[in-house]
């Protein structure tokens, strides 16, 4: 058995839902995309992504000699429905758990170390969200799936419900071949945004983005947006909800994933007054603690004011 089929077996057996090989490279078209939408400004304040925009262009400038990417995907889906009562408010399915950051770096490093005991001698380097990869685009490449147009990874196995990391490796693995892009004429994630977020295809301008607004946003909420929140109180999934692919979701294995008490329908008034003690007691090791106590009591008041 080659390098790359020992490290997709080894992926699997970790547990990742997919795992697809991607040559190393400059994009140059997704580059180009990216310098575009920063030009536009719809990074809002997400400052780090300008910073950083030549290391997510090329991954050499990440790890030099980069010559692979391994690029895995975890299924993450609960089948638990969002509540509708207005007096509660709605978080993202994939807050409901534990955080995926420690989960999924947890496992990569394990992956990590299987890959240098099967190569010694190689470098690497691990991504989960928070480094400067462009890692839908790279799950693209290694054929896991395609970005649609609300700009979220879909599968054909789990439809976009997957969480994404990568192996940056100065080894040369057997690549895969994209699947190309299977959204055709389908409009639904476009028509179904409540604050037209997505400005056009494979676009979205995160000033508008409930997810962007509840999440990394500091301040006030402007009140024309937050009258469309339909109750999100942290991210938002209305893209995902209406994508015809996530008919084909499946039940998460993780354990960690699965929804805690009190995560799926918290009320908005136990939102506002909730405490320091309580918020790190319910949101421990969950990725609600990204926004803070302050930003989840500011995103719980900007939903009742409309009452």
């Amino acid at each position: 058995m080659g390098l790359t089929q020992q490290i997709r077996a080894e992926a699997i057996g970790l547990g990742f839902s997919k795992v697809g090989f991607a040559r190393a490279g400059e994009l140059k078209s997704e580059g180009t995309h990216l310098r575009e939408w920063l030009n536009r400004g719809f990074h809002a304040s997400m400052s780090w992504m300008e910073r950083n925009a030549e290391k997510r262009i090329d991954p050499r400038n990440v790890l030099p000699n980069a010559r692979s990417v391994v690029a895995v995907a975890l299924n993450y889906y609960a089948d638990v429905q969002h509540p509708t009562d207005a007096a509660t408010g709605k978080i993202s399915r994939y807050a409901w758990g534990d955080d995926y950051h420690l989960l999924m770096s947890g496992r990569l490093l394990q992956l990590l170390e299987r890959i240098k005991t099967i190569a010694p001698g190689v470098h690497a380097k691990i991504y989960v969200d928070t480094g400067p990869v462009m890692e839908k685009v790279w799950a693209s490449r290694a054929g896991i799936g395609w970005q649609g147009k609300h700009t979220n990874l879909i599968t054909k196995e789990y439809g976009s419900w997957v969480f994404l990391g990568e192996v940056l490796l100065d080894v040369e693995l057997e690549y895969e071949e994209p699947i190309g892009d299977w959204c055709g004429t389908c409009t639904a994630c476009i028509d179904a945004c409540p604050t037209a977020a997505i400005t056009e295809p494979y676009v979205v301008d995160s000033n508008k983005c409930i997810s962007y607004l509840t999440i990394e946003h500091r301040g006030e909420i402007a009140r024309e947006l937050a009258d469309n929140f339909q109750n999100w109180v942290y991210g938002c999934d209305i893209c995902q909800d209406v994508c015809p692919w996530n008919r084909f979701q499946q039940p998460t294995q993780e354990q960690g994933f699965l929804p805690r008490a009190g995560n799926i329908a918290p009320g908005l008034e136990k939102i506002e007054t909730i405490t320091r003690e309580e918020f790190e007691l319910q949101f421990r090791r969950s990725p609600v603690k990204r926004t803070k106590r302050e930003g989840l009591i500011r995103n719980a008041k900007a939903l009742t004011a409309k009452r």
